[in-house]
């Protein structure tokens, strides 16, 4: 387990070590090539110091990486590992705690997400309205206009949804999260009218489990997984505490949230059926 930038860090070196190995050169043959010390790509492989995209373009150069996508994601991954590395994102830099601009740098790379929630509509499928009283709720006396702030970064954030490609998003709610009236009785209908929309989008997939179901693995607590393309073991979970983050990447926690995630899909409602109840919901009015 870890922080955001210390595991990209870490990922990358990893993955830079291994295009190393694949070419047959030492570490101080790799830094001759590119004019560095020995001990520069030896802390750069162990994750101990970051790396600048161009540095990693000098290397992926020298190891003879023409692959596009891969040379894409690796030079992303070093400018994340040193912070946010979304353009938007920077001029929110002295309003967003590091954990926040560490999660929105992983979630602007990241192919798919996997999310089970339990309370509260997932950021990424938030209306405005919603997104401001849930921001007031959690974060209780900030000034308005930090609270407008923050809600231009959860919609700014919605943006991996129309991206070229698009982040494929797999969302499993608990039923809570439909009848919860955060906002007040309006904002509540405009917020489930918008997940139905949302649901209409091919790479956009909701369930919802129903309150008859009981108890199920993650009630206690809601997740994200984040995979990205290329490399399968970037893959991250990341669980939100009230102020913090926890990001687990070891193989036996990745395949237990996997699994985790399976097993709330089989439970849950059909896409079909669960988008029925959310317009019922809409229709009803929540609680």
């Amino acid at each position: 387990m870890g922080h955001g930038p210390a595991v990209r860090r870490r990922k990358l070196g990893e993955e830079l070590r291994k295009l190393r190995d694949r070419t047959g050169l030492t570490s101080g043959e790799a830094a001759s090539l590119v004019g560095w010390h020995q001990s520069k790509v030896s802390r750069i492989e162990t994750g101990r110091s970051g790396v600048k995209p161009a540095d990693v373009a000098r290397l992926l150069e020298a190891y003879g990486v023409r692959d596009p996508r891969l040379r894409a994601l690796l030079e992303a991954l070093a400018d994340s590992a040193g912070g946010v590395g979304v353009d938007w994102a920077h001029a929110y830099r002295g309003l967003l705690p590091t954990q926040y601009r560490d999660f929105i740098s992983l979630e602007s790379q990241a192919r798919t997400a996997r999310t089970l929630e339990t309370s509260v509509v997932p950021g990424l499928l938030q209306t405005p309205a919603y997104a401001r009283a849930v921001t007031r709720a959690a974060l209780g006396g900030l000034p308005p206009d930090k609270v407008d702030s923050l809600v231009e970064v959860r919609i700014a954030r919605q943006e991996v949804l129309r991206g070229d490609p698009p982040l494929v998003l797999s969302a499993v709610l608990d039923e809570a999260v439909l009848r919860r009236g955060v906002g007040g009785p309006a904002a509540m209908r405009e917020q489930l009218r918008h997940l139905l929309e949302l649901a209409a989008l091919p790479h956009v997939r909701l369930q919802v489990i129903p309150f008859h179901y009981g108890g199920y693995v993650g009630l206690t607590g809601p997740f994200i997984i984040f995979s990205f393309p290329a490399i399968s073991d970037l893959d991250v979970v990341v669980i939100d505490h009230l102020t913090s983050s926890l990001y687990l990447e070891r193989r036996e926690d990745l395949e237990a949230y996997s699994a985790a995630f399976l097993t709330v899909q089989a439970l849950a409602l059909s896409s079909e059926d669960s988008l029925d109840l959310i317009a019922r919901t809409a229709r009803e009015g929540p609680g």
